[in-house]
């Protein structure tokens, strides 16, 4: 698992470089922003299930025939599957903020998951409703007005609806 940090320093480790000042400004924006990824994080971790919660309650109030009988979150079972599910999304995109790198996604999540939503028969559209409403969430609770700023707590989230619409699953 990588952050921003280790990200930059692999690149030119792996020429056997120094640091020039693209590798200097990379890290700078690492550090000007991590007071706002610590916040974004501690309000996570202080409110993940209260999070995951109300994403899903949004998700089934718009679509409802997931609940119904044939639905993929009927039984209590499946129900108890797709909140794991949100929880997991929400976990990891937590993880890709603080780091400030969204290569653990990727590593985490994203690797697999077309196979595994595959052989599972999992609909991919109502999962990237659910992670939209987490970030949704977020974002109303964080209240940022700074354009940069929620683009930052935005950026994990984004990333993993942008790569599942991609993915025929």
């Amino acid at each position: 698992m990588q952050d921003a940090i280790t990200s930059v320093l692999n690149k030119y480790d792996l020429t056997g470089r120094y640091l020039d000042n693209k590798a200097i400004s990379e890290l700078d924006r690492y550090f000007d922003n991590a007071f706002r990824r610590i916040q974004a994080i501690e309000l996570i971790n202080g409110q993940a299930s209260k999070i995951v919660k109300e994403a899903a309650a949004r998700l089934f109030n718009e679509q409802p025939e997931l609940l119904r009988p044939g639905g993929n979150s009927y039984t209590t079972r499946r129900y108890a599957a797709c909140l794991r599910d949100i929880e997991y999304y929400l976990r990891y995109a937590s993880y890709s903020l603080i780091a400030g790198d969204t290569n653990i996604l990727n590593e985490r999540v994203l690797d697999g998951l077309k196979e595994t939503y595959n052989s599972l028969n999992v609909p991919i559209s109502p999962t990237i409703r659910g992670i939209k409403f987490l970030e949704e969430i977020i974002q109303n609770e964080l209240n940022y007005n700074n354009t940069s700023d929620r683009a930052l707590v935005s950026e994990p989230f984004e990333y993993l609806i942008n790569n599942l619409s991609e993915q025929s699953v």
